[in-house]
């Protein structure tokens, strides 16, 4: 408990930090996106030892479909970050959590930040273990483009409403396999 509660914590304050640099209040994301009821999930993962971690892949690219990712893993490194059509391995920081952005992110900030794309591989020099902690907000609650947003930067909308259930469900669909869930929620 004592865990959930600091890593929820850690996700607040990021969080704060991004809606401060977007011009907003400090509390927006907490208070549009009822956090007090949020989602949090822990995901712990185990990939050993690989004698051809080239023919292997631990978990298949993707993106996140919460507000941020916090990430830690053993001093074995294996997350990779999609960037500008290369992979690059994070080398994550020791005792310290690695941050991924993730798609609600990218939706309330109609794309000024964007979810990472990334993946987890394998190695052949030992195991690797890596514990996600995903934070999103409540299930029930619909995300769209922060209005205020949209009218600071003379913006419309990119990404159509949708609450946090249904797009976890779109997400976790067979037929989104390995695609983006984006393109089905384009305004």
């Amino acid at each position: 408990m004592e865990f959930s509660k600091r890593t929820r914590e850690v996700a607040s304050e990021i969080t704060r930090a991004i809606s401060e640099s977007l011009g907003l209040e400090p509390n927006y994301r907490h208070d549009a996106m009822n956090m007090d009821r949020g989602l949090q999930k822990l995901a712990a993962n185990y990939y050993p030892r690989c004698s051809q971690p080239e023919h292997a892949i631990g978990i298949p690219h993707h993106t996140d479909h919460g507000l941020v990712t916090l990430v830690i893993q053993n001093e074995m490194n294996g997350l990779q970050v999609e960037h500008n059509g290369k992979w690059l391995t994070v080398n994550g920081p020791a005792n310290g959590f690695f941050v991924n952005l993730a798609d609600q992110m990218q939706i309330l900030t109609n794309g000024k930040y964007k979810s990472v794309v990334h993946r987890a591989t394998f190695n052949n020099k030992a195991s690797r273990i890596s514990i996600a902690i995903p934070h999103g907000r409540s299930v029930d609650t619909i995300n769209v483009p922060a209005p205020e947003l949209l009218e600071k930067e003379g913006q419309a909308p990119k990404y159509i409403g949708m609450n946090y259930k249904e797009y976890i469900q779109r997400q976790q669909s067979g037929k989104n396999y390995m695609k983006s869930t984006f393109d089905h929620i384009l305004a």
